[in-house]
């Protein structure tokens, strides 16, 4: 095995996100060949006696000295361009960011620049994805997992951050108890649904282990919530709103460590097993493996910096559209924060592991639905709150109590169904019914705090 095929592989494999959005361009047709492999010239010596031809592609396979031969040679600037922007079908949709900032700046409605943005948004999404696995083409497995963590679910930490800036903190809690309510029910439930019904297998299996482990780090996160919950809900805090954002702050900062020691744990036992592997002989790899990147690594960073930023852009007319979109279509806040946002601003990724699950890789649909939701839970959360204290912002965990009722039961449903390592598409109604059941309780929910007042960032 290679280091560059380790990159790919084990970024996706080990750490939450976004996974494999190159696996995605392949899926729709809209992949590159991964290039011509050592053996054709074995089968051809007589004509092509030029041994430098495999040494290239030796040299091609090669970390950090990658001269992308494989690939589609050296894209420059518009080739690049021209890739990047016209390889993705939903990339239709990037329009939609440009009409938005026009309708808001001419008319200021903002019941058509929410909508506008969202849907522009979705495209920047995947490709944001597409760019990071790009990179982690060139790094080791530790560099390529690190990245595959930070960029994940930066659509989400992005529209968040601007949500902590603008002063709408239940907008940031409900988006990103959103961001796993969707994961863990709509995206699992779909995976498993399709792929039971498009496998022909009665039951479908995946990592055990994995599942429970992810299964534990989210039951820690609803322990990390529950407590300022409880507090502010009963009045027992020993400094009234202090306390419990105390509280919040210090269980923050544990979560965040819990995280990076989940992260270490993974890629050292990864790495350890790797060695065990090719030490055996073993041949670890996949056909996925044997791909090489689209775009160079220059490329790679410089799409990263362009699409963040443009991200960020959208964000901000997103997060001050909410309110006025609220009431333009006279639906609850709660509503659009945790159902609509965290559809829409991961709609790629969702799509990915239903495709996952129906050419029967479960365990990469669990690595998108439930990885993504552990880190969200073990890192988006906490993040937040650390952010909003440096900003001033008294962000903390006290997500009340009907939306940590809510997280708690998704949890332990998920974690029901998946102890046995076997899923099925009965499984996968299931779920999904649970989702729309949550759905329409946030539809008809009051948004108040124990004291039956709305907030004043709503």
């Amino acid at each position: 095995m290679t280091s560059t095929a380790a990159a790919g592989s084990d970024s996706r494999r080990l750490l939450p996100g976004r996974q494999n959005s190159h696996q995605m361009d392949r899926i729709n047709g809209n992949g590159q060949k991964s290039g011509i492999q050592a053996s054709t010239f074995s089968d051809g010596a007589d004509e092509f006696d030029d041994d430098t031809l495999i040494a290239s592609e030796g040299l091609s396979r090669r970390t950090g000295g990658f001269e992308r031969n494989a690939g589609p040679g050296n894209l420059g600037m518009f080739g690049s361009l021209k890739f990047v922007l016209f390889k993705s079908k939903l990339n239709l949709l990037i329009p939609c960011g440009f009409v938005a900032i026009v309708v808001k700046d001419m008319t200021g409605n903002n019941g058509w620049v929410f909508p506008l943005t969202l849907l522009g948004i979705i495209p920047l999404a995947e490709r944001l994805g597409f760019a990071t696995e790009q990179l982690a083409f060139f790094t080791g497995p530790t560099v390529g997992g690190l990245l595959n963590a930070t960029f994940g679910n930066a659509t989400e930490l992005i529209i968040s951050i601007h949500a902590l800036r603008s002063g709408k903190l239940r907008v940031v809690q409900q988006s990103l108890l959103g961001s796993i309510l969707s994961n863990l029910l709509l995206v699992l439930g779909c995976a498993f649904f399709s792929g039971g019904v498009t496998c022909g297998k009665t039951e479908q299996n995946f990592s055990k282990s994995e599942a429970v482990v992810s299964s534990g780090l989210l039951l820690m996160a609803v322990l990390g919530l529950l407590p300022p919950t409880v507090l502010h809900y009963t009045h027992s805090e020993v400094h009234s709103g202090k306390s419990g954002l105390a509280l919040s702050r210090f269980s923050s900062c544990v979560m965040l460590v819990a995280y990076a020691c989940y992260i270490y744990f993974e890629l050292t036992t990864s790495r350890r097993r790797e060695e065990s592997n090719e030490g055996r002989g073993e041949n670890v790899g996949d056909a996925d493996n044997n791909e090489a990147p689209d775009i160079s690594k220059s490329e790679a960073i410089a799409w990263l910096a362009i699409l963040t930023i443009w991200i960020s852009v959208l964000s901000d007319y997103l997060v001050n559209a909410i309110d006025g979109a609220s009431q333009a279509w006279n639906i609850p806040v709660a509503f659009i924060s945790v159902i609509l946002l965290p559809i829409v601003g991961n709609a790629a990724e969702h799509a990915s592991a239903v495709m996952f699950a129906m050419k029967d890789k479960l365990d990469l649909s669990l690595g998108v639905a439930i990885g993504s939701s552990t880190q969200m839970s073990m890192f988006g959360i906490p993040f937040c709150v650390v952010i909003g204290w440096m900003m001033g912002q008294p962000m903390d965990l006290n997500f009340h109590l009907f939306e940590t009722a809510s997280l708690l039961m998704t949890v332990l449903v998920v974690a029901f169904l998946l102890q046995d390592g076997t899923s099925n598409c009965l499984k996968g109604l299931m779920l999904f019914l649970c989702y729309l059941i949550v759905a329409a309780s946030f539809y008809v929910h009051s948004d108040q705090d124990p004291d039956g007042n709305n907030p004043a960032q709503n």
